[in-house]
């Protein structure tokens, strides 16, 4: 029987509460190391995730392989297959790069929020799109609607306005994985239903607290939910917050220091 809540090889049987102290320690593997990758079943064929670093991660099916919010150079993302698309939240420097995407994307098409878009140079642009929040599209035949991604607390609200960035709800077979991007809970996220896997960020003062991520849960009840973009935040409130619908699946997506 596999249980709910499951770690990072090299983690087992360390307490969620003790995470923050040994996140970084030399044991762990380079996040993008095929150990790190994760499977998932769907009607047509697996599902492979790849964590990579803070909100970077790549997702491979069916001979697609859909990087999402790739930052960091391309040394980071050596060992991975190549793009075959590239998706993009929204414009804040860790979700966006340029250098970065000139030097991995080669022709591969891009999705990405309005906002984004306008700031592509021309190379670039001419392989992208845009979708504004509530659209649907798709991405090298990857079905998808972008989901609103902002801040809902009065003094965060300069952080990620209303309209500009976007979560993303991608089908995969019978499975539809949530990337949220920066966000706390909104309307569109906790309206969501059938989420098989969901990633949901959660550090203060950007995002949602671990408290807020808990609640989120335990209203749209994805099969499993990957923290990422945590930085520092303790995470032990997931232990016990979250109800025994939702696995909680935490990875080390800091290799390489904190995001």
């Amino acid at each position: 029987m596999v249980t709910r809540r499951t770690l990072v090889a090299g983690m087992a049987g360390l307490p969620i509460a003790g995470l923050a102290a040994n996140l970084l320690g030399p044991s762990f593997v380079f996040a993008q190391d095929a150990s790190m990758a994760e499977t998932i079943a769907t009607s047509e064929g697996d599902l492979v995730i790849h964590p990579v670093e803070h909100a970077s991660l790549v997702l491979e099916w069916g001979g697609k392989v859909i990087y999402v919010d790739p930052v960091g150079g391309a040394a980071l993302y050596e060992g991975l297959p190549a793009p075959t698309a590239i998706l993009i939240t929204h414009g804040h420097g860790d979700h966006f790069d340029v250098p970065t995407l000139e030097a991995i994307a080669g022709s591969a098409p891009l999705l990405t929020n309005e906002d984004v878009f306008g700031k592509l140079p021309e190379g670039l642009k001419a392989n992208a799109t845009s979708l504004a929040n509530g659209a649907d599209g798709e991405l090298d035949g990857v079905k998808l609607k972008a989901i609103a991604a902002h801040n809902t607390t009065a003094d965060r609200m300069n952080y990620h306005p209303v309209g500009v960035g976007n979560g993303y709800v991608l089908t995969f077979g019978d499975k539809l994985v949530y990337v949220a991007g920066d966000t706390e809970p909104t309307e569109d996220m906790l309206a969501l239903t059938d989420i098989a896997v969901a990633f949901l960020p959660m550090n203060l003062p950007y995002t949602m607290t671990p408290d807020q991520a808990v609640e989120a849960i335990n209203v749209f009840k994805p099969g499993i939910v990957y923290p990422y973009h945590y930085g520092d935040s303790d995470l032990s409130v997931l232990e016990t917050g979250v109800g025994e619908h939702t696995e909680v699946r935490l990875r080390n997506w800091y290799t390489h220091g904190q995001g």
